[in-house]
C-alpha cells in the first residue's frame, strides 16, 4: 500500500516568514504523496478587527458570523492559499490550490446552535470527503493545499477548523494509503506543566491534562482532532514544531 503523508499548518507558523520558509522547502522535498492543509494565522483575526468585527473564541474555536464568513473566506481561500501556492510552485512543486467547494472535495454541514452557536462552521466527517476525487489528482501527481473552507452543496460557503478538514481527509484516504498525519506549528509539541515535551501521549492522558488545565484552548481540537484519526485507521499522528518536519521529533499519539 502507497504512503499518503497528510499535514497540517496553522498558528503562529503562517505569520513567521522565516520558520514558514525553512517548513515549505522540506514540504516540497518530502518525498511521496502529499496533501497541505492550513488555517489563516492571525490575518482573518487582524483583518476583522481593521474592519471593526468582533472575534469570538470558544475553547479554541472560532465564532463565525456571516460578516465574518467573508473575510475567513477572503483571507483563507484567496490571500494566505495562494501566497502558499505560489512559494511552492517557485520551489517547482506542482501544487493546486483548493477550497472544499472545488470539484465538490468536501462537504459539510453547519453546525447546530445548539448547545453553542458557532454561526457559519462547518461540520464534516469522512464521508463529506470525495476521496475517489482526491485519488485522483494525487494519481495525476498534483499535490494539493486546502483551505479550511468547505460548502454544504447549496451554494453555501462554511469556515472549518483545518485540524478537523485535515483529520477527516486523513481518515478518508486510509483506506487506499498508509496515512500519516501531522499537525505542525510553532511549539515543539504538546508540553507537559513544566514546558517540557511530552513525546508520547495516550487518549486517557490527555483526557487527565485537559482536566488538569495543562491542555486548553486550541491545543484541545488538535488533540481531539488527532486521537480522532487514531480509531479512524490513521496509521500515525504526530504534534510537531514546523522545523522539525521531517525528524521524528514532537508528540506522538498513541
Amino acid at each position: 500500500m502507497s504512503t499518503l503523508k497528510v499535514i497540517k499548518i496553522g498558528g503562529h507558523l503562517l505569520d513567521d516568514e522565516m520558520l514558514l520558509t525553512k517548513f515549505m522547502q522540506d514540504f516540497a522535498n518530502l518525498e511521496g504523496r502529499k496533501i497541505l492543509v492550513h488555517g489563516g494565522g492571525k490575518k482573518a483575526t487582524d483583518l476583522s478587527r481593521s474592519l471593526g468585527l468582533e472575534v469570538k473564541m470558544i475553547e479554541g474555536r472560532r465564532v463565525t458570523t456571516k460578516a465574518d464568513l467573508d473575510v475567513t473566506v477572503m483571507v483563507y481561500a484567496g490571500l494566505v492559499n495562494k501566497k502558499l501556492v505560489a512559494e511552492l510552485q517557485a520551489l517547482k512543486v506542482d501544487v493546486l490550490g483548493l477550497s472544499g467547494a472545488d470539484l465538490d472535495l468536501i462537504k459539510a454541514e453547519k453546525r447546530p446552535s445548539e448547545p453553542i452557536d458557532f454561526g457559519y462552521v462547518g461540520d464534516i466527517d469522512e464521508k463529506g470527503v470525495n476521496n475517489e476525487k482526491l485519488e485522483k489528482l494525487l494519481e495525476s501527481e498534483f499535490i494539493p493545499v486546502f483551505s479550511a473552507i468547505t460548502h454544504d452543496g447549496h451554494g453555501n460557503l462554511l469556515n472549518t477548523n483545518a485540524d478537523t478538514i485535515a483529520t477527516n481527509i486523513a481518515k478518508a484516504m486510509a483506506s487506499n494509503y498508509e496515512v500519516e498525519l501531522i499537525f505542525c506549528f510553532e511549539k515543539e509539541g504538546v508540553l507537559n506543566s513544566n514546558n517540557q515535551l511530552i513525546e508520547t501521549l495516550t487518549d486517557a492522558e490527555f483526557d487527565q491534562l485537559k482536566g488538569q488545565r495543562i491542555i486548553k484552548d486550541g491545543m484541545i481540537p488538535k488533540l481531539t482532532n488527532g486521537f480522532d484519526a487514531l480509531s479512524g485507521g490513521v496509521t500515525s499522528v504526530w504534534i510537531k514544531h514546523a522545523k522539525n518536519l521531517t525528524q521524528s521529533i514532537g508528540t506522538k499519539l498513541i
